[in-house]
């Protein structure tokens, strides 16, 4: 099956609020935009199987603010997978989503 080309969501949805993070290679904090209407994990799950994204995960032992040991989770986007998407139409993208990031 041919690898689907990656989609770009509503630009001011949630699902656009974190693809512009990760376009931006910036860090997501998870407290905004999802405003605990749905998990990170949730969004970025939903960009990678319904938009195509090739987000890579990556977990590591962490401490929870009131010591106990976690798990934590970082996202990020391949640099060739931001190149080709800002290269494309990835920075009128990103600026219609309201992020200054787009340069």
């Amino acid at each position: 099956m041919p690898k689907k080309s990656p989609i770009f969501p509503g630009p001011r949805t949630a699902r656009g609020a974190v693809l512009a993070v990760l376009l931006s290679n910036g860090d997501q904090a998870g407290a905004e935009p999802l405003r605990g209407r749905v998990t990170l994990a949730a969004i970025v799950r939903a960009l990678k199987r319904k938009y195509h994204w090739p987000i890579e995960t990556t977990s590591f032992p962490s401490n929870a603010a009131d010591g106990r040991a976690t798990w934590a989770t970082v996202y990020s986007l391949p640099p060739d997978v931001i190149a080709a998407a800002l290269d494309e139409r990835g920075r009128d993208w990103l600026r219609s989503a309201g992020n200054e990031a787009a340069h």
